[in-house]
């Protein structure tokens, strides 16, 4: 517990950091839209690029370890689905009800390829990077479907929810890096050492921009819609994933980096969408902070559970 714990410190003291200095240092709202914006379009996906390039997936469990991953999500999306009726009876409307799905099923990236690489390095980066292959694509898809038909007062067509998710630059990323460890095509020098640059900075600003969009309105009293995503993200997410992973006969390191990745809180990048189709943006907020500051609890234990 110890380790993990010291692990994990470093990453919340940086969002407690990003959450001063919006606060202080730096407060206008467009520079730190800048720097979300340079973190998700260049800086993380350099660090993916670099990170599957350089993976060797002959000695890790990828299908168990993403299979486990993606099927927890599956599972969380459907008891969500599956729950809208009780909670529209409990007075969550529609908007609300998409910042629960994407608070629930959604995962901050910034913060499991982070730990991931502290506890377990570059074997710990390349497991989470084939989380992020596994889970990224389908939480936009049915993110993006739910908002469009909860949410936006008009609805998306089909093309257009297929575009705004094949321009997602983590999925673009993620496919160039399989693409160029499959195909074993050579890399200048100059090429890692400018990815390498870039991805160093990434988790570290990354992570900064997280802590600057903390709001702690309504943090003492949570909503009823709020406390349910938490409970579905932080609890049965993790239970769902690692219970999995143990069936496909995952172990060690590996099963910790599903534990790690299913129990992260919600992107929050999130907070954008719901703003851009129509969410509950002030729940949104509310769910991410709450989420943040009980993950530095539940992923210690959850973390300690499987190793």
């Amino acid at each position: 517990m110890a380790v993990v714990i010291a692990a994990l410190l470093p990453v919340f003291l940086l969002i407690v950091f990003g959450f001063i200095l919006k606060r202080t240092l730096i407060q206008p709202e467009t520079q730190w839209q800048g720097l979300e914006r340079l973190t998700y379009y260049v800086l993380l996906p350099a660090l993916l690029i670099q990170t599957l390039v350089r993976a060797d997936f002959a000695s890790v469990p990828v299908a168990g370890v993403g299979g486990a991953l993606l099927l927890a999500a599956l599972a969380i999306s459907l008891m969500c689905l599956a729950l809208r009726p009780l909670l529209a009876r409990a007075a969550v409307d529609g908007p609300a009800f998409t910042s629960i799905f994407q608070g629930a099923t959604r995962w901050q990236s910034y913060v499991a390829l982070a730990v991931s690489g502290s506890l377990y390095g570059d074997l710990g980066l390349a497991l989470a990077s084939v989380a992020l292959v596994a889970i990224v694509p389908m939480a936009n898809v049915f993110c993006v479907a739910v908002l469009a038909q909860y949410a936006s007062p008009n609805k998306r067509s089909a093309g257009s929810i297929v575009v705004t998710v094949a321009g997602n630059p983590l999925i673009w990323a993620c496919a160039i890096g399989l693409a160029l460890n499959v195909t074993h095509i050579p890399l200048p020098k100059l090429w890692h050492e400018v990815a390498d640059a870039l991805g160093r900075s990434s988790l570290a600003i990354g992570l900064l921009v997280t802590g600057a969009g903390l709001h702690l309105e309504g943090l003492f009293r949570p909503s009823l819609a709020a406390s349910v995503t938490v409970f579905l993200k932080l609890v049965l997410m993790p239970a769902i994933a690692v219970a999995l992973a143990i069936q496909f006969g995952i172990t060690g390191s590996n099963l910790a980096v599903v534990a790690i990745c299913s129990a992260v809180p919600t992107a929050s990048s999130a907070y954008v969408l719901a703003r851009q189709m129509g969410g509950d943006a002030p729940l949104l907020a509310q769910i991410i902070t709450l989420q943040t500051i009980l993950a530095a609890v539940t992923m210690p234990i959850a973390i300690a559970l499987v190793s």
